[in-house]
This record gives C-alpha cells, structure tokens and sequence, in this order.
C-alpha cells in the first residue's frame, strides 16, 4: 500500500523487540494544463474570445490526477483562486483530497503557479521579487518562486521550489524565442535557491516546474551549477515506452522535454529507483500539451532497539 508505509518485521529475542525498517513514501507532480482560467481559444474548431476551459479537457485532468494519487501536486497555468478551489473541490468529489492549497501570483496576472497537498507543508515563501537585468532595463521573474518546506514523519526535511520560466513567445526581436529572458529568470531562481539552502547549511531540495526549455540548454545549465557550486541534477523520467517528451507543440508538431524535477546531491537518493515517471495516458494530450511527471520519495527511518 502507497502513502505511509510502516512495515514492520519483528524478532523476538529475549526482552526485545526489534524493528527491521519504517519506510515512508511520498509522491509529487508537476502537471501544466494548459490555461486552466478564461482565455480565447478554440474549442471544437472554433475561436471562443474569453472562454473557460472546455469540461472535456478539465475531465481529462481530472482523471490523470486520480489515477497518479499525488501527495503533492504542482501545477502551472492555473488560473485564479477560484480555479484552484474548484479543481480541489472537483478532485474531492472523485475521492482525492487536498486539504492544503496554495496559490502563487507573480507579475503575471492570468497564468498562476499553484500547488496542491494532502501534506501539510512545514513553510511556505512565496519569492515575488526575483529581479534581473535585462537590456536597458529590469524586470522580474514573471510568474515568481513559490518555495514549501515539507517533514516527512521519519523527520527529514526538505525544500520544494515551484517554477514556471518565461515561454518562448516574445515581442523583442532582439531576444529571439526569449532566450536570454528565461536565462536571466533562471539565474535570478538560482541564486535564490542558493541562498535558501547552501547559504543556511541546507543541502535536501528539490526544484519542480516547468522550465521551457530542454535538459542541455542555457535554462538548466543554471539549476545544475554556479561555478565551482553543485546545485542539483536532472532527474531522469520517462513514460511506459521509454519516451522522454513532456510537452507536445501541435503548431509544429514537436516534442519536448521541459517540465521536471532538478534535485539536490543529498535529494537523489530519497528518490526512488533515483527516476521520475512521465504519464502517458490514453488521450492525455487531450487535456493539456502538457504530460504529468511524478516521482515517489522513500526514506527508511534508522533501525531501533526496544528493549
């Protein structure tokens, strides 16, 4: 059975009773979907200006979640709080509950970082004023840093971070796909996050989200190391037939790998099997471009001796 697990094996020696393993286990998801909130788009061929997102798609996401059972779920696009609550609410009525939300507005007044939990988080720090150089002038990061602080029951703990980095839409001819904007965002979460953990002694996080951009670029160069300072590392994923995508451009008709998990040297081992999972449910794509990667956390707590 997933969740807490507290197995249990006992030898009976004389006056003592000895546990052999508890194990926890935890599970968190990233999961764009999509413009969850009213926007124009076209719903069945046709262009609908300010439009909520169509029930067929929420239904679709709904039953991802539900067959993936997070513990902690983060999502991007999220629209407001009002979306959020209903999400929760439509996700209670399917049997899942999230008894913690939290909700994440940056700079960006439509799309939203948010996050939902069945653990209640030991902190929470929403980093809106991440700024950076850009050109001549200086901008923030669009949709902020919202960072969680969770204790497992064995008492380790660790730090969620929750990006969502600039798209690769742009007005600025001179920063072609938004380049050295989602660069510059990056930068300015990364030093951040320095200074939330490696700074105060921390060395357990792990950073969670959607990037926009793949594994070896510029983007995540700057969550693996600053200089001579480890940061983290990509955690693989992959979906049931050794695919890698996340994230599907129809324009185009291209796969991506953008969404994940970069975890901390101290993080990895936590991470079972040291892998995240991609979901590739039957019409998935359906209810968002995006696909929902997950990985489980399992920690056994130090044998004792019960005399």
């Amino acid at each position: 059975m997933r969740r807490v697990l507290r197995i249990l094996f006992f030898c009976i020696i004389p006056f003592k009773l000895l546990p052999i393993l508890v194990a926890e286990e935890l599970r968190i998801a990233t999961y764009n979907l999509n413009n969850y909130l009213i926007t124009d788009r076209y719903v069945d061929g046709r262009w609908r200006p300010s439009y909520p997102k169509p029930e067929k798609e929420k239904a679709i996401i709904r039953q991802i979640i539900k067959d993936v059972s997070p513990d902690v779920l983060v999502l991007q696009e999220m629209g407001s709080m009002g979306f959020l609550h209903e999400l929760r609410a439509d996700m209670a009525r399917e049997g899942i509950h999230y008894d913690y939300l939290e909700h994440m507005e940056g700079a960006d007044r439509n799309r939203y970082l948010a996050v939902l939990s069945k653990r209640a988080p030991e902190a929470v720090l929403k980093h809106k004023d991440l700024n950076f150089k850009y050109f001549e002038g200086r901008e923030v990061v669009k949709r902020g840093m919202l960072e969680m602080t969770f204790e497992l029951t064995c008492g380790t703990k660790f730090q969620l971070f929750a990006v969502h980095l600039k798209s690769r839409y742009t007005d600025k001819k001179e920063d072609l796909q938004s380049s050295l904007r989602r660069v510059r965002e990056a930068e300015a979460c990364r030093n951040r996050i320095i200074e939330r953990t490696h700074d105060l002694g921390a060395d357990k996080y792990l950073v969670v989200g959607d990037f926009n951009d793949h594994p070896s670029s510029a983007t995540m160069r700057r969550f693996y190391r600053r200089g001579n300072l480890e940061i983290g590392a990509l955690v693989p994923a992959a979906d049931s037939r050794g695919e890698l995508w996340t994230y599907f451009y129809e324009k185009e008709s291209r796969y991506e790998s953008v969404d994940g998990f970069v975890a901390s040297s101290a993080f990895m081992p936590m991470i079972k099997s040291r892998c995240a999972k991609i979901v590739d449910s039957l019409g998935a794509l359906t209810g968002s471009d995006h696909r929902m990667v997950y990985l489980d956390l399992i920690e056994p707590a130090p044998a004792q001796v019960k005399k």
